[in-house]
């Protein structure tokens, strides 16, 4: 079986998730071939990571939605601040 069609399966259960609960922002797991935003492990499970984004993060991104990783929560507070119309400096 090729693993790719599990991830975008997953990838598409979630992007369907996030629109039934008009999600607006998201924080996945960083590194994770699924859910990476900014790294995600090359697969040749030698512990090594690439830039890039994983199948759920780029689906949801190419929908409109903002991803984050869990170690970018500074991030995640300036876009709350912003979407509540907030100064964060």
């Amino acid at each position: 079986m090729d693993v790719t069609e599990p991830f975008m399966k997953g990838a598409q259960a979630t992007l369907k998730l996030a629109t039934e609960h008009q999600v607006t922002l998201a924080i996945l797991k960083q590194d994770s071939p699924s859910c990476g935003s900014l790294y995600i492990y090359d697969g040749t499970f030698m512990d090594t990571k690439i830039s890039g984004e994983g199948t759920t993060t780029e689906l949801l991104r190419q929908n409109g939605f903002k991803v984050f990783g869990e170690d970018q929560l500074d991030e995640v507070e300036k876009e709350l601040a912003r979407m509540e119309g907030e100064v964060i400096l």
